[in-house]
């Protein structure tokens, strides 16, 4: 009953940690920022966020040495990302929480312009999110490449669907190779894992996507278009 307790009393003071580190505005818009799944220094942090330098590096050594965040240093420049996909789906999952009411409305045409087009397409670490993530998601269950009713997973045909258009599955580790992860803007699960991570990463790499502005946000070019109607039949109307 004493070891019992000790251990209960170590994981509460474990999760108090971790809720801490998170409850700060400043450590918060840092985690958001980079679920973009990039090396951002702390400088471009501190300016993202409208802080001090000082500041953000007190707030990086503390998202450090609590493991959310690793770094790297390249000559003067001390780079930070996100430790691991876990990360960033504690992260995503507790935006995912947040009231839409609660949200911050826009001050500018530019800060408008620019929630816009993260709710229309965005990555979350290294998967697709936003009304593109939705569609992608939705037009793979559609074909029977994704199952949904009894927890993500894709199908044999699906498998052989990636393998087909020349998106390779490598699987390593334990992340599994189809996962739920909440989307913050559309309030539904869009496709996470090896297979979300594999489609964001070709749909970049094949020009389907590309990043605009500084943050999370991409749109989908003409050969994107072009491709996902081909492939699965996803119109045009349904990526803007």
């Amino acid at each position: 009953m004493t070891s019992s307790r000790s251990g209960a009393r170590t994981g509460a003071a474990g999760l108090a940690a971790l809720a801490s580190l998170v409850a700060d505005e400043t450590r918060a818009a840092f985690l958001l920022v980079l679920l973009d799944g990039r090396a951002w220094t702390a400088g471009e942090l501190a300016r993202h966020a409208g802080v001090a330098a000082s500041t953000a590096s007190e707030h990086l050594g503390k998202l450090v040495a609590g493991g959310l965040l690793t770094e790297e240093r390249q000559g003067r420049h001390r780079y930070v990302r996100l430790a691991d996909a876990r990360v960033a789906q504690l992260v995503e999952d507790l935006a995912a929480q947040v009231s839409p009411t609660a949200a911050v409305r826009p001050r500018t045409l530019r800060e408008a312009g620019a929630g816009s087009a993260m709710a229309r397409g965005r990555t979350c670490y290294d998967h697709l999110a936003g009304r593109l993530g939705i569609a992608v998601t939705d037009a793979l269950t559609g074909l029977g490449l994704l199952r949904q009713d009894t927890g993500f997973a894709l199908t044999d045909e699906g498998v052989r669907w990636f393998e087909g258009v020349g998106i390779p599955l490598v699987r390593t580790g334990r992340r599994p190779l189809a996962r739920a992860c909440l989307d913050w803007t559309e309030r539904r699960p869009h496709l996470a894992g090896i297979a979300g991570a594999a489609f964001c990463h070709h749909a970049l790499t094949a020009d389907w996507c590309t990043r605009i502005g500084s943050e999370r946000a991409v749109k989908v070019t003409e050969t994107g278009e072009q491709a996902l109607s081909h492939l699965l039949g996803i119109q045009p109307e349904h990526l803007h």
